[in-house]
This record gives C-alpha cells, sequence and structure tokens, in this order.
C-alpha cells in the first residue's frame, strides 16, 4: 500500500476486558486504519481510538468483519468512541434497536452475500474457491 506502519498493542485481562494499551509507530497527523475480526463489546475499538488520536492521530477508520455488538457495545459506540468512521459486515446481523442514525461518526455496512453467493456457484460448478480470494485484489 506504500504506508506506514503502526501498532495498536493490546493485554487482555479477561473476556472482555482490556487492561492495556500501546502505539508502536508513530500516528502524528495520519489517517489511521485499525482492522478486526470481531467487536461485541467496543472496548478495544474505543480504547484504541481514544489512545490514537490522544497520540495525535487526524482521523481513525475502523473495519470489522463480525459485529455481533452487545447492548454495553452500543452503548461504549454512542458515547465514548471517537471513531470518524466504522465499517462492519452484515456477517452477523445489526443487533435489534442498533440505531445507526444515531451515531456520531460515519457507520457503513458491508453485505458479504456476493462472496459468499460467488463461493457457492464455484464449488457447484466445481471450480476453484481459493481463486476467489487470491484474485481479490485484481478487480
Amino acid at each position: 500500500l506504500g504506508t506506514d506502519l503502526a501498532i495498536v498493542a493490546k493485554q487482555r485481562m479477561g473476556d472482555s476486558d482490556v487492561d492495556a494499551f500501546s502505539v508502536v509507530g508513530d500516528v502524528e497527523g495520519c489517517d489511521v486504519v485499525m482492522i478486526d475480526d470481531m467487536t461485541a463489546t467496543g472496548g478495544t475499538l474505543s480504547a484504541a481510538a481514544k489512545l490514537l488520536k490522544a497520540q495525535g492521530a487526524k482521523s481513525v477508520h475502523a473495519f470489522v468483519s463480525h459485529f455481533p455488538l452487545t447492548p454495553r457495545g452500543i452503548e461504549r459506540l454512542m458515547e465514548e468512541s471517537q471513531l470518524d468512521e466504522l465499517v462492519v459486515t452484515d456477517s452477523i446481523a445489526l443487533r435489534e434497536g442498533f440505531d445507526i442514525k444515531k451515531l456520531p461518526f460515519k457507520f457503513t455496512v458491508l453485505s458479504v452475500a456476493p462472496l459468499i453467493g460467488e463461493a457457492i456457484r464455484r464449488i457447484h460448478e466445481d471450480e476453484s474457491v481459493n481463486s476467489l480470494f487470491r484474485d481479490a485484489g485484481h478487480r
């Protein structure tokens, strides 16, 4: 991508409690992109965004594959988050009562249906599913 890399290192003390964060790298004046596999409580996203902004990040954008947000997670994102944007997939349906219009940042849901549909088609036609992912960046 031709960009610098910084890492938010976290130490977990329990299933939903994150004890300590540190940033490895310089984020001052940068537009930061965070990638996470799953967010349930919003604790990591909220704490990491806060730390990145405190270290001078211009903006913080998060991309999350699976979004099984808990009621506490909804509360955190509404009240505590310093994210500028959050992008999730619909691999897990959004929690009932989660009103995206009330979020203080841009929120986007990307559908995984075309990817899953194409994988099913390739399996049915005895084509490579592996190439679906290997060639994804060349479309």
